[in-house]
């Protein structure tokens, strides 16, 4: 992202992303994996209601969550690259509050939830989710989620 103290954070995210994606095809290279954000999540089943648009999403990271959701929505139009995007689940942990388990469960566009109605995934376990995707490529021009 470009930055979450950027006042210009949604339009540099949005340039961005659009230059990244330009050089990967003028590099030839036909896979892009965008790591995107739980905000364009949708809060449940019914798919009427993302994440970002909740009232009481964090306002310091709605533009970063916005300018996501938003290239997410331009990307789903590419039909050059195998794309994917990847959206955390909502809950991030790293280092002490967070370990790298090595198993997690898969979702498209609503978090996976715990039993305790929570979604969590350490930022170690994110590398392993990424990994397994570049090898496995099973999220081809969709979007997909992960957690615990």
């Amino acid at each position: 992202n470009a930055g979450w103290a950027n006042p210009n954070i949604y339009e540099d995210y949005l340039k961005g992303a659009k230059a990244i994606e330009e050089a990967t095809k003028l590099a030839g290279v036909k896979r892009l994996i965008v790591i995107g954000g739980a905000g364009s999540l949708y809060v449940n089943d019914q798919k009427e209601l993302q994440i970002v648009d909740t009232p009481d999403f964090p306002e310091q990271i709605k533009q970063g969550a916005l300018a996501a959701r938003d290239y997410y929505n331009i990307l789903k139009q590419d039909n050059e690259l195998d794309w994917t995007m990847f959206s955390p689940a909502p809950e991030m942990h790293q280092g002490t509050s967070g370990e790298r388990k090595g198993t997690y469960r898969l979702g498209n566009d609503v978090p996976v939830f715990n039993a305790e109605g929570r979604s969590i995934l350490s930022v170690e376990d994110v590398a392993v989710v990424i990994a397994d995707e570049i090898e496995n490529a099973n999220h081809i021009k969709s979007r997909f989620t992960a957690a615990y």
